[in-house]
């Protein structure tokens, strides 16, 4: 079995192809178009031309243009009537064959959730479901006409509400993979720190959920194991003034740590991790790493934690793992664990 190993590759910041490391990836989602007046819009994107020369280096990449994103507006409008959603999708369809991508991961952040302070409305449930259909039809047909498979992906908020506000039973076969976003399930804007994507729960903070729990409320909603792919966190989160018990694990805090309480992998790394007084800590029941120097806490993704999820990913059979984001880790070794542990 191959598996999917699916790289978020943000079109922000100054990089070229040769920066890519493209040989242990099935996919890049080349994040993020928006959605402006109803229609895809991609003007701002800097990098197409690069990310075609990532598809020369290997032909065998799937390249998606992922839409949406944090606070991206636009969704509950664009798919709000039957001639809204056929703009929108047209849009897309022009977008995906005018750049040569082999298809579309959508981002909306969420439906029916006015989550980061966008329009949301009750009847996106139905709405969403709609325009994933048209979407997928467009798609066939598009590469009825081309002689492609097109693949269609969402990236899906972790836990039950997440399900529960989906029409699930209707999108499942329009999906070709689900993608978890099993991180950020806690950050310095909670009371308690805690594993912002830890495997399993831990015993001190056992009310939060884990990346586990996503994939069992994605299971019980009959998706199949080979849909389902694994989200892995390139990036940490922090909190300040943490309570100096159980080495800052499951205490209050006084918020988000230094730098607004997000690190890259690469920031926990020269900055942090061994430094600073920041002692590593281990959580078996989480199977998940953390550091803590008496006063800051920070919650992260190491080589030894994703040895753990790969292994996860083979034993329940599921389709692979993706991550966010791929320059966030300028070493390489978070990739090159995940591609080790998924041989």
């Amino acid at each position: 079995m191959e598996y999917i190993i699916m790289a978020y590759l943000g079109d922000s910041g100054h990089w070229k192809a040769k920066d890519i490391d493209v040989s242990g990836l099935t996919h890049i989602n080349y994040a993020f178009a928006a959605v402006s007046n109803g229609k895809l819009s991609g003007k701002h994107m800097k990098n197409l031309d690069q990310l075609r020369e990532l598809k020369e280096k290997k032909p065998s990449l799937k390249t998606m243009i992922s839409i949406g994103g944090w606070q991206a507006d636009g969704f509950s409008d664009a798919v709000l009537t039957r001639g809204s959603r056929t703009v929108f999708v047209d849009s897309i369809l022009e977008f995906v064959a005018a750049n040569d991508f082999d298809g579309v991961d959508l981002d909306w952040e969420y439906p029916g959730m006015d989550h980061g302070g966008i329009t949301a409305r009750p009847e996106d449930k139905q709405h969403y479901t709609l325009f994933v259909k048209q979407l997928r039809d467009g798609l066939d047909k598009l590469g009825h006409q081309s002689g492609r498979q097109y693949q269609l992906t969402m990236a899906m908020g972790s836990g039950p509400r997440y399900v529960e506000a989906l029409e699930m039973d209707q999108l499942i076969p329009c999906f070709d993979y689900l993608n978890l976003m099993t991180y950020d399930l806690c950050g310095g804007g909670d009371p308690k720190t805690g594993h912002h994507t830890g495997l399993f729960r831990s015993k001190s903070t056992p009310d939060a959920i884990c990346c586990d729990d996503a994939v069992r409320a994605v299971l019980h909603a009959g998706v199949e194991p080979k849909k389902i792919v694994l989200g892995i966190a390139f990036y940490g989160r922090g909190w300040s003034s943490v309570a100096n018990r159980n080495h800052g694990l499951g205490q209050t805090a006084g918020g988000e740590g230094p730098d607004g309480g997000a690190y890259s992998y690469s920031d926990i790394k020269a900055r942090y991790s061994g430094k600073n007084g920041f002692v590593r800590y281990w959580d078996e029941d989480a199977k998940a790493p953390y550091l803590y120097n008496g006063d800051t806490f920070i919650t992260y993704e190491d080589e030894e934690s994703i040895s753990h999820k790969t292994r996860y990913i083979r034993e329940k059979g599921l389709a692979g793992a993706m991550f966010w984001e791929y320059k966030q880790d300028k070493s390489g070794r978070l990739l090159h664990q995940i591609c080790s542990g998924l041989k």
